[in-house]
Formats: structure tokens, C-alpha cells, sequence
């Protein structure tokens, strides 16, 4: 006897309980793979005198991880459709968790410089791995959900481990080191440890997974195959097909905008507060307010663009907000009113990334979406470089901040223009099929 298949409530009831089995584990993953690309912000308080670095070359070295993180990206995630994800991404944690650790016994700029960059190769992969494979679970609306509450993990990541880095600057002769040293090896020990865990807590696909029943199973992979079947005849789901849409390309481009601010405000917030004359704990609490609010207001934007046929506005809006608060923290020298439009920059950069990872997700697959994501975050992080070394020259050059928060909003505004021009793919491919459709039936 056949058995019949879940009804669209009880499919939208194992969605949610999938999603609550699956990206709570990730997201920690999340929480500390940002918390050890970006630490080296707080690390720099003290670090740089000790290692001799200008702030120009705090700038290259600490963007020097995305680098190799653009290097290695697009393998990566070729190696992990090989692999699967529970052991690639238990590789990629484990590696970096004890690269990180290495960070800290750095001499000077060149071997501060090599493990930045030996950091980017071993993280290189995690990011676009998660989006594929979330692929391989959701389908359309609940994967925008799953990447909105993974990508939590920023803020999350700032929310909490900005007060430990300030509290564990405050830290001195633990272990014979100092307290920076101390900082990046507590904060890398995680890593490590959740690496190991994932061979135990993840699970590759649905059909591995002994806590679906045959019943849930059958009908989660028919409904991605139908989706991907879907996506496939409108946009194809080869590599070759990915690496040469010129869409990808221009989604590429935008993430790289975002990362310009992104990664380049997050590393170089605890200095810049600094400069207001704080105390190292007093620094971590502060720069966790503006990651505060960007909880709250990613969480909100995603929402309301979810429930919405057009998305477009949401990840113009949210790009457009930032580069106009870059350029009020330019123009305002009160601390209270510079850390507010901070603080908004930093919440509207993380709602445009909240909405924004739909967009490539509703129109790649299979291989396309392998190498297609990959492509998007790898040429995307570059940003993590020139933003963190662009405010690193401006600022030695004007001895002042306002010159890099208003090259960083001409960026942002850049990535905004582009969005305007590329518009909604999958919106534009369902208005083309629908146009072509009366013709074929005739």
C-alpha cells in the first residue's frame, strides 16, 4: 500500500522542526567564526605596539585573511559537494580554530601578515558551504529563514564577544602571555571544539537523516527536486553556466560593497571607539550596541521582506540607510551621536545582508549554486580587504576617521546603484516565463 504523501500543513510542520534541528548548531558555528575573523579589532588595542604596525599595515595584514579565503573559496565548496558537509565543514573549523591559535604568537608584521592569510585558507569555504547546504534542506521561503537566522550570527558573535575581548584585554601574565596573546587563543579554542562536534551533529542530507521518517524524507527531497528541477530549466545548474552569468557576477560585485563596510567598520569599531577615550571593558560593552540593535532590526527586515512579492526595496533601502549614517558619523563630532549613526550603519549593513542572500539562492543550483555562491562570497570578501586597509591609509594620512567613513559610504552607495540596476533575477525569469507562456500554448 502506497503511503500517502504530508499534506502542506504537516510539510510546513516538518520544515520548522528541520529548521530547528539544523541551524542552531550551524549559527553557533557561525557565532565563532566571526568572532575569529574580526577579534584581531580588539587584539589591535594593544597588539599593534607590540608588533610595531602602523595602522596602514594593521589594515593589509588583518584584510590579508580574505585573500586566502578568496583564494581557496570556490574549491572549498567544490571539495565539500565531494565530501559532504559534516566532514568539510569539521575540517574547515578545526583547521582555522588552530590557526587562529597560532595568530597569537606572531612576531612582527610578516608573520602577523602569513597567519592572516593562512586563516583565510583555512576558513575559506564555511560561509557559501552553509548557504549550499541549506540547499540541500530548504526549500524557497524557509531557506531565506534558515540563512536570516544564521546570518544572526554576526551580530551575535559582536553582541557577546565584544564585552569578553574588552574584559579579556584587561587580562595580563595569564599563561606568560600577554593579553592580547590570551584574547586570540581562548577565543580560537571553540573553534576546535565544535569542528570535532560536527562529525557527530550534522548530517548531510535528508536521506541520512535517521530522525526523518521514510514518509518526511520522500516528501522534503520531492519538494526540493521540484524546486530545483524549476530553477534549473529557467537559469541551468552548471558550473560553467554559474561562473559566466553576468548576474552572478553583479551579485558578486554588491556583497563586495557591503564587505567594504561590513568587515572594514567591524575590525577597526574597538579602535574608533577607543578613540573616544574609553577603557578597554568600557570599549567591548560599547561595541556591542550597535550589534544589538542589528539583532533586533535584521531580524525585523527579514521578516517584512519575506512576507513581501518585492524584495528589491528592502536590499536597496537597507544599503542606501547605511552610507547615509557612514556619512552623519562623518559630519558629527558629540561621541554619543558618532556611536548612534555607527551603530545604525553598522544594524542597516547587517538587514541589507539579511535580505539580500535570497536573491542568488532563488535562481542557482545543484553545481551552478556550488560554484555560484562560492563565486558571490569569494570576490565579495575582497572587500574584507580593501575596507580594513582603505581606513587603515586614510586614516594615517588625515590622522582623522572621517575621511574613511565617507569613502566607505561611496562604496556603499555603490553596491546600492548596482542592486537598483541588476533588479530581482527569479522575479524577472517568472515575468519572462509568464510573457512566453501564451505564445508556446498556441
Amino acid at each position: 500500500m502506497t503511503t500517502a504523501p504530508l499534506s502542506d500543513a504537516e510539510g510546513e510542520k516538518l520544515l520548522r522542526r528541520v529548521l530547528l534541528r539544523i541551524v542552531p548548531f550551524i549559527f553557533v558555528c557561525y557565532v565563532i567564526s566571526y568572532l575569529d575573523r574580526t577579534n584581531v579589532g580588539f587584539a589591535a588595542i594593544s597588539m599593534n605596539k607590540d608588533l610595531g604596525l602602523t595602522a596602514t599595515m594593521f589594515g593589509w595584514a588583518a584584510g590579508l585573511f580574505f585573500f586566502g579565503y578568496f583564494i581557496f573559496e570556490i574549491p572549498s565548496n567544490l571539495l565539500m559537494q565531494r565530501f559532504g558537509a559534516r566532514i568539510w565543514i569539521a575540517r574547515i573549523m578545526i583547521t582555522w580554530g588552530l590557526i587562529s591559535m597560532g595568530t597569537a604568537f606572531a612576531t612582527g608584521p610578516v608573520s602577523f601578515s602569513i597567519m592572516r592569510f593562512l586563516l583565510g585558507l583555512a576558513e575559506a569555504g564555511f560561509t557559501p558551504g552553509v548557504y549550499l547546504y541549506f540547499t540541500y534542506w530548504f526549500p524557497g521561503k524557509w531557506r531565506a529563514k534558515a540563512t536570516a537566522a544564521f546570518l544572526l550570527g554576526i551580530p551575535t558573535a559582536n553582541i557577546f564577544g565584544s564585552p569578553l575581548s574588552g574584559w579579556l584585554l584587561d587580562m595580563h601574565g595569564i599563561l606568560g602571555l600577554k593579553n592580547w596573546q590570551f584574547l586570540l587563543v581562548a577565543e580560537a579554542i571553540p573553534a576546535v571544539l565544535l569542528g570535532i562536534a560536527c562529525l557527530f551533529v550534522m548530517v548531510d542530507t535528508p536521506a541520512k537523516a535517521r530522525w526523518l521518517s521514510e514518509r518526511e524524507k520522500t516528501w522534503l527531497q520531492n519538494k526540493l527536486s521540484s524546486e530545483q528541477a524549476s530553477i534549473s530549466a529557467s537559469h541551468g545548474n552548471t558550473l560553467r553556466g554559474a561562473l559566466t552569468n553576468p548576474k552572478v557576477f553583479v551579485l558578486a560585485a554588491i556583497n563586495f560593497c557591503c564587505i567594504v563596510g561590513s568587515i572594514g567598520i567591524g575590525i577597526w569599531m574597538p579602535q574608533i571607539i577607543k578613540s573616544l577615550g574609553m577603557e578597554n571593558s568600557t570599549v567591548g560593552l560599547i561595541a556591542a550596541l550597535p550589534y544589538i540593535l542589528g539583532a533586533i532590526s535584521m531580524t525585523i527586515w527579514a521578516r517584512l521582506a519575506n512576507r513581501s512579492k518585492h524584495r528589491l526595496p528592502y536590499v536597496v533601502g537597507a544599503l542606501a540607510f547605511a552610507a547615509i549614517s557612514l556619512v552623519a558619523a562623518a559630519l558629527i563630532d558629540q561621541p554619543v551621536l558618532k556611536i548612534a549613526s555607527l551603530a545604525l550603519a553598522v544594524a542597516s549593513i547587517l538587514s541589507f545582508q539579511a535580505t539580500f542572500w535570497a536573491i542568488p539562492s532563488s535562481f542557482l543550483t545543484g553545481r551552478a549554486a556550488a560554484g555560484g555562491l562560492a563565486l558571490i562570497v569569494s570576490i565579495g570578501n575582497l572587500g574584507g580587504f580593501v575596507g580594513p586597509f582603505m581606513i587603515g591609509l586614510i586614516k594615517d594620512t588625515t590622522q582623522s576617521y572621517s575621511g574613511p567613513f565617507y569613502a566607505v559610504a561611496s562604496i556603499l552607495m555603490l553596491g546600492t546603484c548596482l542592486m537598483l540596476w541588476l533588479g530581482d533575477p527569479a522575479k524577472q525569469q517568472a515575468q519572462s516565463d509568464a510573457a512566453a507562456k501564451p505564445a508556446t500554448e498556441c
